[in-house]
């Protein structure tokens, strides 16, 4: 299967052949995460920095009285924590319901690679402020839009940013979390999502089945979510400067 890492990275630098090299070798020692279990918990000081290769970890906060906010998917070519170990302690969890497969890359290899190679260097420059336009735009789906758009809206995103890495099709992907998982990300309760999944299935907008959700018709989705994938910057300004 192809490597997710390098094909996102390309979107945010001109990679040569000795770059995606590196970047497989970075890859190539991958571990399994069993469901249920935490990548780097809350208050861990940070050392390695992981990189999901197959499946979905997430960053998330319990609060005082148990209750859950997941504030990002991370899906394969997603750093975890690419800068966390700057930081004293983590401030937040980063884990999986679900299972996933990452790669630990300790942060000697980091600053290897920051100083030799600066076309990944940029990539990941990119990729971080990607992350950051993504959860500016989780923000506002919180904030101004109901919960079947916004609910709808993440599956327009999760579908592009899996279509990146070449992990779903045309109109469907994988998508192994709960409806309460999925409660926790719109900050909802399950009841609420439950209801408002069922109201895009009255719209014929999109079906959830045996872990996989398929979009029988992804203009018209979009078009309801309000999606515009601008904020996450598949077109870099190399790829615009070449094109100018």
């Amino acid at each position: 299967m192809s490597n997710p890492l390098v094909m996102k990275l390309e979107h945010g630098a001109c990679l040569t052949d000795a770059d995606r090299a590196f970047l497989h070798d970075l890859s190539s020692r991958p571990r399994r995460v069993a469901a249920h279990r935490d990548i780097i918990p809350e208050g861990e000081r940070p050392e390695d920095v992981h990189l999901v290769m197959e499946g979905v970890a997430c960053r998330y906060k319990i609060l005082p009285n148990g209750r859950r906010q997941i504030m990002a998917f991370l899906v394969p070519g997603d750093f975890c924590d690419l800068h966390v170990a700057l930081l004293g302690l983590m401030d937040h969890s980063i884990g999986t319901s679900w299972g996933c497969t990452v790669v630990d890359i300790p942060r000697a290899t980091i600053d290897n690679l920051t100083a030799h190679h600066p076309r990944i260097t940029r990539a990941l420059w990119w990729a971080t402020l990607v992350d950051e336009a993504t959860l500016r735009e989780w923000l506002v789906n919180m904030g101004q839009r109901d919960a079947d758009r916004q609910m709808a809206h993440l599956f327009c995103e999760s579908l592009v940013r899996l279509q990146t890495v070449g992990r779903a099709s045309e109109d469907s992907f994988e998508f192994p979390i709960s409806q309460a998982d999925l409660a926790d990300v719109l900050g909802i309760t399950s009841v609420h999502a439950n209801r408002a999944l069922q109201d895009l299935r009255a719209k014929g907008l999109v079906e959830w089945r045996s872990k996989r959700v398929q979009v029988p018709n992804v203009p018209r989705l979009r078009a309801f979510a309000e999606f515009d994938p601008k904020y996450l910057h598949l077109k870099g300004r190399e790829s615009g400067d070449k094109q100018a």
